[in-house]
């Protein structure tokens, strides 16, 4: 029940879920993976800190009894590279993945969605890195196991294609791009509820497409689409919101609406300051933003 509860987007429900059973659990087994679950929730909140301590305090009530390469830490591993990426810490979130990926090769029989997910996290690292050609490397491997392992309107696959026209993106092929995200939000909008903050990614990174290619209304359209779901889903200090707010100053920047995209990038800084480590690339960024205008 938590688990879906959360996969839902209902952080606040969930995490009284899971404070309730952590108090109740009857043995070390339950409580590695209840704090694993709050460790997932925090993650999904943007309180970073919070869901790293989580996840390391799973890990270590886990290998009391298990031994480090123990099939079932593989996730664990995997989520806290997936904090320090969000943290902007590429280098620890790649020596995490890479831990994941080595438990899962040597435990699961291929193509298994372990795997992928793990290819796609690494993928991600070497994107927000500015490699894209081996992002890309990456994602495709990972989208090869989810296209044969799981049904055709899986969210996880949805990722995947998300995964992909990023990197297509980001490397300036904006059609390709736009064809990829497309396909993912045909999935999203099928499977999940018109709230969920995956839905909000998929229209931002369309909106972000229209940008690139300078159909600047289109681009609003989304971006205004991806935060309103962003408002209703996700805690007021949440670095997506940060993240929509810069976007749609971005939109403004271009249209010579200058003083519309400052309103945006000081909202987005604000929260940047408030969510994200003093040396995060997003920061940066932020404080670009408000200089070029």
């Amino acid at each position: 029940m938590g688990q879906l509860i959360l996969k839902v987007g209902h952080f606040d429900q969930a995490e009284k879920l899971y404070n309730e059973l952590r108090e109740n659990a009857s043995n070390d087994r339950e409580r590695a993976h209840i704090y694993h679950q709050l460790g997932c929730l925090k993650h999904d909140q943007g309180e970073y800190q919070q869901a790293v301590t989580c996840y390391e305090k799973s890990i270590e009530i886990n290998r009391k009894t298990l031994p480090q390469d123990d099939a079932s830490l593989a996730p664990t591993y995997g989520n806290i590279g997936g904090v320090h990426n969000n943290m902007g810490e590429y280098s620890k979130a790649l020596q995490y993945y890479e831990k994941s990926l080595k438990i899962s090769e040597i435990s699961v029989l291929p193509p298994q969605p372990a795997l992928a997910n793990s290819y796609c996290c690494i993928g991600g690292v070497y994107n927000s890195m500015g490699e894209y050609s081996k992002a890309l490397e990456y994602y495709e491997k990972a989208n090869k196991i989810f296209e044969i392992s799981l049904p055709p309107t899986h969210p996880d696959l949805a990722k995947s294609y998300c995964c992909i026209g990023g990197a297509y993106n980001s490397m300036g092929d904006y059609s390709k791009a736009l064809e990829y995200y497309e396909k993912a939000n045909k999935i999203f909008e099928i499977s999940v509820p018109p709230t969920h903050p995956n839905l909000a990614v998929s229209y931002n990174n369309i909106g972000q497409v229209h940008n690139n290619m300078g159909k600047y209304s289109k681009a609003l359209e989304y971006y205004e689409k991806s935060l309103k779901i962003r408002e209703i889903s996700l805690p007021q200090t949440h670095p997506a919101l940060a993240n929509s707010y810069c976007c749609i100053g971005g939109v403004y920047n271009n249209m010579g609406e200058y003083s519309k995209a400052l309103e945006y990038y000081e909202k987005s800084l604000k929260i940047r300051e408030e969510s994200l480590p003093p040396i995060h690339p997003d920061l940066a960024v932020s404080y670009s933003n408000i200089g070029l205008v």
